[in-house]
């Protein structure tokens, strides 16, 4: 459908249909925004939504580095045109990948080869204020702050509607919306299944892999000349027999750095300014602890532990409603190391709207199609953390079987092959960044590459000019 078609959908359809969304996050946004040529919708909200790019209660995790991925960023971007663009210019960079990356992987450094993928360099306050303005430019969306669902309206064979506490503290007044389709994007805090269990639905199975991940975070002012600056990571090898820390730069608007540390269980960072810088030191290469060792702090250290991967297996359910969506963290979570959680959300909205373009909104067992096609990000990006995370010493979870250490070795050699072939580099690129499935990895002539191995040897250090390393380090580096 076209986008002419599509506001003639709009113009057609949204007085007679309507959708509510419960969370104004990315997902929730995302949400909206897939709806909204083909319903009114109310995106009920339990926090107060700041104006600008700000902070807010429900969102402790955006003091963190995020990642916004091309898939999850072209996902965005066919949903909201122009929220790119909004981004950019307010400060956000695009960054070429491999090319405006410096990150070593379990295998080795990669090599910044010419531009095979791209990723989104913003603080998340930043990302969730484009998306949110983007939004709010819709008419046919309206935005219920300090309001939160309380029950699902139906039974089993369809949800109606949901009853809210809307309005803040004593004030608060109960109120029931109607609605074609509910999108439960509240995140990691979603009760789903508990209301869907009030209705008779059967129960989602579960499944987690706890590495006993921390993180914590600082930010820095970027060291003058350092505009272009690329992303600087160190990633853990989880074959090694110790807890796993990671290090990573990410610049962001402001003229500044994000520095995000992370370790697994008996190796977490801790809350103490003092021990930031050194502990960026103890990882695999010391090179993010050198380059924030003259930065100056601007904030101090935030620590989050809810990092544990959960996925909840809606898409199994049978029967499933008519009528109810799960989409994002409420469906999955994932070791925030890897950043697709926002790239997941965005996928799934995308082929919530290709869905309804292609039925309109409430046809017959639509919603389970749905919650199947949400599925499918879901795996990869689930595929992709647990099957390292449950390597971690002390980590909690099944273990991988005799095939996963299989493919785990093939796994292996692609990671060290695509650190010098510019075709692996790109089909591991393309898996990571969520633009396209994980057979990607195993097309012939991915496989051929990979059985020939690497043709060069691998870096001997991470891959930074001389001029990245003298503006960042100071004139006097040699």
């Amino acid at each position: 459908m076209s986008p002419s078609d599509r506001s003639a959908g709009a113009a057609r359809d949204t007085p007679h249909r309507h959708a509510v969304v419960i969370g104004a996050g990315v997902a929730g946004l995302a949400a909206a925004a897939a709806l909204r040529g083909h319903a009114r919708v109310t995106l009920v909200e339990r926090d107060t939504l700041p104006e600008g790019p700000e902070s807010r209660k429900g969102l402790p995790q955006a003091r963190h580095a995020h990642l916004l991925w091309s898939g999850g960023a072209r996902a965005l971007e066919e949903l909201l045109p122009g929220v790119t663009a909004r981004w950019l210019a307010a400060g956000a960079r695009r960054i070429a990948l491999p090319t405006g990356l410096v990150s070593m992987q379990p295998s080795g450094w990669i090599r910044r080869f010419p531009e095979l993928q791209f990723m989104i360099a913003a603080s998340r306050d930043l990302l969730d204020w484009g998306i949110r303005q983007s939004v709010a430019e819709d008419p046919a969306v309206t935005v219920l702050e300090h309001s939160e669902l309380l029950a699902l309206e139906g039974d089993a064979r369809r949800v109606t509607g949901v009853r809210l506490r809307v309005g803040p503290g004593q004030g608060a007044e109960e109120r029931f919306l109607a609605a074609d389709l509910v999108v439960d994007a509240s995140g990691r805090g979603s009760r789903a299944v508990a209301q869907l269990a009030a209705l008779g639905v059967p129960r989602a199975a579960e499944e987690e892999v706890d590495s006993g991940l921390v993180y914590a975070s600082r930010i820095f002012r970027a060291p003058p000349g350092t505009e272009d600056f690329p992303v600087v990571n160190v990633q853990a090898d989880a074959r090694e027999a110790r807890p796993g820390r990671t290090t990573t730069i990410v610049p962001i608007e402001g003229e500044r750095w994000l520095v995000t540390l992370s370790g697994t269980r008996g190796g977490e960072p801790g809350p103490s300014p003092e021990g930031f810088e050194p502990f960026a030191r103890t990882v695999r290469h010391p090179v993010v602890g050198e380059l924030i060792a003259r930065a100056e702090p601007l904030t101090g250290v935030r620590v989050t532990r809810s990092t544990v991967n959960r996925r909840r297996f809606f898409e199994r359910v049978a029967p499933w409603p008519d009528g109810f969506l799960v989409l994002g963290d409420a469906v999955a979570t994932y070791n925030p190391v890897y950043g697709h959680g926002m790239s997941v959300a965005a996928e799934g909205a995308l082929a919530l709207r290709q869905l309804v373009d292609a039925e309109g909104l409430g046809t017959p067992g639509q919603a389970r199609r749905a919650q199947r096609a949400v599925a499918r990000p879901v795996s990869v990006a689930w595929d992709l953390a647990t099957a390292q995370d449950i390597l971690y010493p002390g980590s909690i979870g099944r273990r991988p079987g005799p095939s996963a250490k299989a493919a785990r070795r093939y796994v292996d050699r692609l990671m060290r092959t695509a650190s010098a072939r510019p075709l692996v580099a790109k089909a591991l690129l393309d898996v990571m960044t969520l633009s396209a499935p994980m057979t990607a990895l195993v097309r012939p002539e991915v496989v051929f590459a990979v059985l020939r191995g690497p043709r060069l040897p691998p870096l001997a250090g991470p891959p930074l000019t001389d001029r990245e390393l003298a503006t960042a380090l100071g004139s006097g580096h040699h």
